[in-house]
């Protein structure tokens, strides 16, 4: 399985993936998927994949191959227009692949997260599905996700702000929302990469890659921990001044209704 995950911000986005892919609980290995696009001072892209580990490579050969003619994500006028282009790959993987894989009853199972931005336009961050159409990260829905979504959300829905969280708050949102997705779910691990980018830099310049014995990472989450658990623990303890119904009062009070 896989999580992905990318934050926008008034002052940039943070984007971050595991690295963990798996067909089967015995068969585990360690593949990037985050992947980045750069033409220093002109466009700065970032890509995050989810899905079928052969249809994702294959999307990013593809786009790396226009990228070095000149096509594609290098000639995009907006971040829209490289959103469509993401897309135009991804359809283009679809014509190749998704007969032979329907024909065998497997789903044609690709998602991408795109950040980054064209020179003179705003930076942005867009989801691409299956069918190559793109959803755009708004102020009021700051954050997308693919993969095993669910376990790190909750942090986000609470924490992250467009115009209030600083850029390297939502860093550290995005660093426990995947604690909180790798302590409940197996098939997500390290490594995690890590992308801030600060609007208008248009390049890519801050940047992490987590082992799993990584210093940092074993203090954060030994941190967020314990600070949770105190968290807890100074709360007002819960009051109770009932008693439960007996069993019988229940069934009683049930057949009683018309």
């Amino acid at each position: 399985m896989t999580y992905c995950l990318g934050i926008m911000t008034r002052e940039g986005l943070v984007m971050a993936s595991d690295s963990r892919t798996n067909a089967g609980y015995d068969q585990v290995n360690v593949c990037r998927k985050m992947h980045t696009f750069v033409v220093p001072g002109e466009r700065a892209f970032v890509l995050l994949t989810s899905g079928s580990l052969s249809l994702t490579q294959s999307t990013i050969t593809l786009m790396q191959d226009d990228f070095q003619q000149g096509r594609g994500l290098a000639c995009a006028d907006s971040m829209y227009g490289a959103a469509r282009a993401v897309g135009d790959a991804v359809r283009r993987v679809s014509d190749l692949d998704r007969a032979a894989l329907e024909r065998d009853d497997y789903n044609f199972n690709i998602h991408l997260l795109l950040g980054g931005q064209v020179a003179g336009g705003p930076s942005a961050l867009y989801c691409i599905y299956p069918q190559g159409n793109p959803l755009s990260a708004t102020q009021d829905s700051p954050y997308l996700q693919i993969g095993e979504a669910k376990y790190g959300r909750p942090i986000l829905d609470r924490g992250i702000v467009y115009d209030k969280t600083p850029l390297d708050v939502a860093a550290l949102y995005a660093m426990l929302s995947f604690d909180a997705t790798i302590r409940s779910n197996v098939t997500v691990g390290p490594p995690l990469e890590l992308l801030v980018y600060r609007d208008g830099s248009l390049d890519f310049t801050e940047y992490r890659r987590f082992a799993a014995d990584d210093a940092e990472l074993l203090e954060l989450h030994a941190r967020w921990e314990t600070t949770l658990r105190r968290a807890v623990e100074d709360l007002p303890r819960l009051r109770y001044r009932d008693r439960p119904a007996p069993v019988q009062q229940l069934l009683m009070e049930t057949a009683a209704r018309p």
